[in-house]
């Protein structure tokens, strides 16, 4: 009860504060969106072009299962049309808002309501939840791109051709990505193909290009890891001398580093292979500003380093 007074004083706050504090007004005809993380609106703006005006909550780096939003963000949630977001609980503490957005008219778009539900992940040690991350899987991103489409089109029906022309052109380039990503594992030897992350948000990945993932900790990273889940990981990476291990760009790098140690104390050296875009992009002047780069970027780190001879 409590978090929803407080709800409902950021929105009252917004409100009063008028355009002194909010996003400017949008060109005519533009239709005014928010969306929640850098993966989505990235998603959003190439399918919405010059047609819409695009705002993005979270900024690169942005851990989303942690992001609480705030009183400006409250303003510009309520400000828009229609707000994208990921869903599949992706950005958890963001439910209460996306209710008081429904019920104040904003039109809310989970983008992976598109994907079949035989194609999603059961969370482990979640019954009924699902990973989602699904991003990981450009195929399944696709499904993204196709519900973005259809929901601008529907607010939009003047739009609605450039809308479906933007779209096919990107579902191209994603069908090309795949296959990109597919030929670099390929040259990756099987055995080769394990990735061990600070937290589970690669098991897509893992299941549409053939690699064992490992995370050190469940799909939000909400959670810490248990000193018994480092020791085990660190032996299975002992034994199997796996070469490398990877940060991620928005989550803490101490359970990896803990890992490392744990590792070491076996007499094994396993390297950091460096830090991989989970849960959100990165700067817009850097590889992954964008969907595309930031697929880029993981596949070239991944490869590069666990092609690298295992060392100790």
């Amino acid at each position: 009860m409590r978090r929803l007074f407080l709800l409902g004083l950021a929105l009252a706050a917004a409100v009063t504060a008028g355009c002194g504090s909010g996003p400017a007004a949008p060109e005519p005809g533009a239709l005014r969106v928010v969306a929640t993380t850098t993966i989505v609106a990235d998603l959003v703006g190439r399918i919405g072009g010059e047609d819409i005006e695009l705002q993005s909550l979270m900024g690169p780096g942005v851990d989303p299962h942690l992001y609480k939003p705030s009183a400006g963000d409250v303003w510009r949630l309520s400000a828009a049309r229609a707000v994208f977001y990921n869903g599949l609980h992706l950005e958890g503490k963001m439910g209460e808002v996306f209710a008081e957005m429904n019920r104040r008219g904003v039109t809310t778009v989970a983008v992976t309501d598109c994907i079949p539900e035989s194609e999603l992940i059961t969370s482990k040690g979640f019954a009924g939840i699902h990973d989602p991350h699904v991003w990981f899987d450009v195929s399944l991103w696709r499904h993204a791109a196709e519900c973005a489409r259809d929901a601008l089109a529907d607010l939009d029906p003047d739009h609605a051709a450039a809308y479906q022309s933007r779209a096919d052109a990107y579902l191209a380039e994603l069908a090309a990505l795949d296959g990109w990503v597919r030929e670099r594992v390929a040259a990756l030897p099987e055995e080769r193909r394990v990735l061990v992350t600070a937290h589970d948000a690669f098991t897509y990945f893992g299941r549409a290009y053939g690699f064992e993932v490992r995370g050190l900790v469940g799909v939000s990273t909400a959670a810490e890891a248990a000193t018994a889940d480092v020791q085990q990981l660190a032996q299975l990476i002992a034994e199997r001398r796996i070469p490398a291990i990877f940060v991620e760009s928005s989550v803490s790098p101490r359970s990896i580093r803990a890992l490392r140690e744990a590792v070491a104390a076996r007499g094994f050296e396993v390297a950091i292979g460096g830090s991989l875009y989970s849960d959100a992009l990165g700067d817009p002047a850097g590889p992954a500003a964008t969907y595309a780069g930031m697929v880029r970027s993981n596949i070239e780190t991944i490869t590069s380093a666990l092609a690298e001879r295992a060392g100790g």
